[in-house]
């Protein structure tokens, strides 16, 4: 995907936020902190002086590509008010299987997050102070996951730049 696209991505990750942390919805601005290789950097702002700041990328690769995926995209966040940091969640456009897991790996290291819906989250946060540790490390991050229409599903994304996004997020947000 290209930076615009990524952009595109990220502004409607911006609207993922501000409806799913808000009671009521209140205005809100999102600002682009930059761009980095595969990953955008981003904060918001919300009226109430929370500050929260969140990395995002799409994958490179979806399979089986015989599917239809919509919009997939994974987003590391970092919320200091409520003392979250590197809070890890995949996102994709339709349900995951009841139940379900999903399995990620980086190199050999690998990795368990639940389901609920179209999102899945790591179990703890010492799970995704692992997942980040090891998104620095690695080139490659491969989701695998269950639809609920029993597809299996995999996802590959690209570390390029994580380090960097990653170090923009947690100095705004320090």
């Amino acid at each position: 995907m290209t930076v615009k696209g990524l952009k595109i991505l990220a502004t409607l990750a911006m609207a993922f936020f501000m409806t799913a942390l808000v009671a009521p919805v209140e205005a809100q601005q999102g600002t682009i902190l930059g761009s980095y290789r595969d990953w955008d950097a981003l904060v918001l702002n919300r009226s109430t002086g929370e500050k929260i700041c969140y990395m995002i990328s799409v994958p490179k690769l979806k399979q089986p590509s015989s599917v239809t995926h919509g919009d997939v995209y994974i987003i590391i966040t970092l919320r200091p008010r409520r003392k979250v940091t590197d809070e890890f969640n995949l996102v994709v456009a339709y349900d995951f299987k009841t139940g379900s897991e999903v399995r990620g790996s980086i190199g050999s290291s690998r990795y368990t997050l639940f389901t609920e819906g179209k999102k899945a989250w790591s179990y703890d946060q010492t799970d995704d102070t692992e997942i980040v540790r090891g998104m620095k490390r690695g080139n490659t991050l491969v989701m695998n996951a269950t639809s609920s229409r029993g597809t299996n599903t995999s996802y590959r994304f690209s570390l390029a730049g994580f380090t960097a996004a990653y170090n923009a997020i947690t100095r705004e947000c320090s």
